[in-house]
Order: structure tokens, then C-alpha cells, then sequence
């Protein structure tokens, strides 16, 4: 390694540092109670676990009020939305409005749980990826003052979008024509569930049955709620209850971890970045995992770049992993089923695991496709940073006004 390279790196890691020491702390959601210490660390912690029992069980009510709502005709109840485009659409406006992929994801498989047919929630569950990125690039608007940065932070954010598109542009049509998703996470499921599927499969239906049982009074206690009602709006009420406890819940955990993780996180996040592709890819998996937020894995990026410490070539490996790291929510989610159900979770939660790593084996394995997010992202910034209407244009385009055109012209044919 070269001097000026490690003297930039230098400056790099005395930088961070400064800009630690000047942030400011993160406030505690729980900062009211009256411990301090180590007594206030472990009741968060005990929070967040209670607040993943929440999720799973709000995930359970979900896919029980969907079978109450639609019975057998699950299918029939999103006919329209055979079209892979529609579920494609879904998937990004449901995620652009909520700004959480892992609500949209977790949604999806308490769905898929109660009947939601699997060729219908892929389409929904790659449209999640395209629409979580929407949020580096509002924190990139945020550098608009100066021209310089705000290219750099608009690069770095776009990175995410022309990465997410593309998987898209390459998977979806393989999906269709060759199942790939399908057939690949119906394996796994069939593997790790079930009586026939040896010792893995009895420990994740164990997983499952424990979680099941650990989180059936809460469930019942969501069906009472609804149980004056009749059995259709019941359900639709219950599947209404579930959402909202996910958006809350999903918003609390990731609150109350970055209060936790996520100063463990940015120095992992100065560590690893531009040392290669996997170790960009690892660093962003494990971050994400830690603060379970690819929204604000990606954004803690952005400044970053903006600022110049890193480039948006350094950073790209980095919003993969944490495509990646995402996935666990769904992982979670699917464990408040058991049986049947249960294989069915797994299997939709599997399809996102599967999909953010076929797209980095594939992006990252092939010469000629890495290159062109990056390329992508810094010709879309430099067009960004001279008419900045553009950007609007761009932001409410792509996540907003063409889905939402595309999903209306659909149902009106």
C-alpha cells in the first residue's frame, strides 16, 4: 500500500473519529425511566425482545386474519395482481409509503401464511428492494447547498437504486420464465421444515412450534378483539391491527437499537469499507443485522461519500450487504408459523434471502455487469448536481408517480 493512500486513510479514520466526538448522542426511547447504567441496558434490551414478540405475533394476526377475510379464495382476492408488474409495484409503493422493506417483507409472508400464492409475493418482495432506497436518497437532499457534496452524497445514494434495478431487471424476467425463486426457496423450505426434511428440519419446526405457542395468547388476544365482528371484517380489521403494530414495532426496534449498536456499527462501517468488495459486502450484511434497518445502514453512508471520505465505488459493495442484512426480518417473521403454515413463511422468507444473494453472486461475478451501477449512479449525480428539479423528478418518478400509473392503468384493463 502506497504512503498517500494510507495517509488518506489516516485522515479518513481521524476524521470519523472527530465527527463522532462532535455528534450528538442519541436520546433513548426509554430515556424517561428511572434506571441508569447497566440496570436502563439491560431493561432495553429486554424491551427489544419484547418488542420481536410483538412483531412475530403481529406477523401471526396478519396471516390468521387473511384466512379469516379470504378463506380459500386468497387467490381469487389478488387475481389482480397476477401480473408480476403489479406485484412488482406493490412492492414499491407499499415499501416507499411505510419506508420499511421490512414491514413490506414481514406483511408479506404473515400473507403468504394465510394463502397469499408464492408466484403472486415474489413480484411484491423484489418491488421491497427497489423501494427501501428511496430514503438515502431524501438524506441526500439534505447536502443540496453545496454542489460538490451533494454530487458525491447523490452518487452514493443512486448507487442503491441502479443496484436494485438492475437485480430487478435481470431476475424478474428469469423468474417468469424459469421459476428460479420459486423452485429454489421451495427446496429450502421443503428441507428445513416439515417431518422428512431430517435433523434441520426438526429443529426449525421445532423453532417454529416454540415460537408459535410462545406467541398463540397473543394472537388470541387480537382475535378477541376483533371476534364481535363478523368473520370477514374480523379479518380485516385483525390483518389492519397487524400492520400497524409491525410499522410501530419495526420503527421502535430500530430506534432503540441504534441507541444500542450503533456506534459498534460505524466502527465497523470505517473498518471494513475500502478494503474489497466482500469485505464492503460482509461489513454492510453485519451492520444491518446489528441496527436491522438497511434504511439507515445505507444512510449512514451517504454523508460519508458526500463528505469525501469514501467513494460511491468504495461504498457500493456496502448497500449490498445490506440488502442482505435485511432479510433476517422476514427469517423472524416466519417463525410465528408452524406446520403447514410455517413451511409457507419460510419459504417467502427464503425468497428474499435468496434473491438479494443470487443478485450479488451474479452482479459481483460477472466483469462487465459490476461497473455499471456505479457508472449509472455517477452520471445520474452529475446530471443531480446542475438541475436539481431533476432530482425531484427522479425521486417522485421512479418510487412514486410511475408505479402508481402502472398499477392504476393495470386495474383499469
Amino acid at each position: 500500500m502506497t504512503p498517500a493512500i494510507e495517509a488518506s486513510k489516516q485522515e479518513s479514520r481521524t476524521s470519523a473519529a472527530a465527527d463522532d466526538a462532535t455528534a450528538k448522542p442519541l436520546r433513548s426511547p426509554l430515556a424517561w425511566l428511572p434506571v441508569t447504567g447497566r440496570w436502563q441496558s439491560l431493561v432495553e434490551w429486554f424491551v427489544v425482545g419484547f418488542a420481536i414478540y410483538v412483531l412475530i405475533t403481529a406477523v401471526s394476526g396478519i396471516g390468521a386474519g387473511f384466512k379469516m377475510a379470504a378463506g380459500d379464495r386468497a387467490g381469487e382476492l389478488f387475481q389482480f395482481a397476477e401480473n408480476p408488474f403489479v406485484g412488482l409495484v406493490i412492492g414499491i409503493l407499499a415499501t416507499v409509503l411505510t419506508q420499511s422493506s421490512s414491514t413490506t417483507t414481514s406483511i408479506t409472508v404473515g400473507m403468504v401464511a394465510g394463502g397469499l400464492p408464492i408466484g403472486i409475493a415474489i413480484p411484491i418482495l423484489l418491488g421491497a428492494n427497489i423501494g427501501t432506497t428511496v430514503t438515502s436518497t431524501l438524506v441526500s437532499l439534505g447536502m443540496a447547498g453545496d454542489k460538490q457534496v451533494f454530487r458525491r452524497a447523490f452518487g452514493a445514494a443512486s448507487v442503491h437504486d441502479m443496484y436494485n434495478l438492475l437485480s430487478v431487471l435481470i431476475f424478474l424476467p428469469l423468474e417468469l420464465m424459469f421459476g428460479i425463486l420459486e423452485k429454489s426457496s421451495g427446496w429450502l423450505a421443503d428441507q428445513t421444515s416439515g417431518s422428512d426434511g431430517g435433523p434441520v428440519a426438526a429443529v426449525f419446526s421445532a423453532i417454529g412450534a416454540g415460537v408459535s405457542a410462545f406467541t398463540a395468547p397473543g394472537v388470541e388476544l387480537l382475535r378477541w378483539i376483533v371476534s364481535p365482528l363478523p368473520e370477514v371484517w374480523g379479518g380485516i380489521v385483525l390483518i389492519l391491527l397487524g400492520v400497524v403494530l409491525i410499522l410501530a414495532v419495526i420503527n421502535f426496534i430500530g430506534k432503540m437499537l441504534k441507541v444500542l449498536l450503533v456506534g459498534r456499527a460505524e466502527r465497523v462501517f470505517h473498518t471494513a469499507i475500502g478494503r474489497g468488495p466482500m469485505s464492503g459486502i460482509l461489513s454492510g450484511t453485519l451492520i444491518t443485522v446489528m441496527v436491522q434497518s438497511s434504511s439507515t445502514t445505507t444512510s449512514l453512508a451517504v454523508p460519508l461519500v458526500g463528505s469525501g471520505k469514501f467513494s460511491v465505488k468504495q461504498i457500493f459493495p456496502f448497500t449490498v450487504g445490506a440488502n442482505i442484512g435485511t432479510t433476517l426480518t422476514a427469517l423472524i417473521a416466519a417463525f410465528a408459523f408452524s406446520g403447514i403454515e410455517g413451511q409457507a413463511a419460510l419459504q417467502a422468507a427464503y425468497v428474499h434471502v435468496l434473491y438479494n444473494l443470487f443478485c450479488a453472486i451474479v452482479i459481483f461475478g460477472i466483469p462487465f455487469l459490476r461497473p455499471i451501477p456505479v457508472a449509472a449512479a455517477q452520471w445520474l449525480a452529475r446530471i443531480g448536481a446542475e438541475h436539481k428539479l431533476f432530482v425531484v423528478a427522479w425521486v417522485l418518478g421512479v418510487f412514486l408517480v410511475i408505479p402508481g400509473l402502472l398499477l392504476l392503468v393495470t386495474m383499469l384493463l
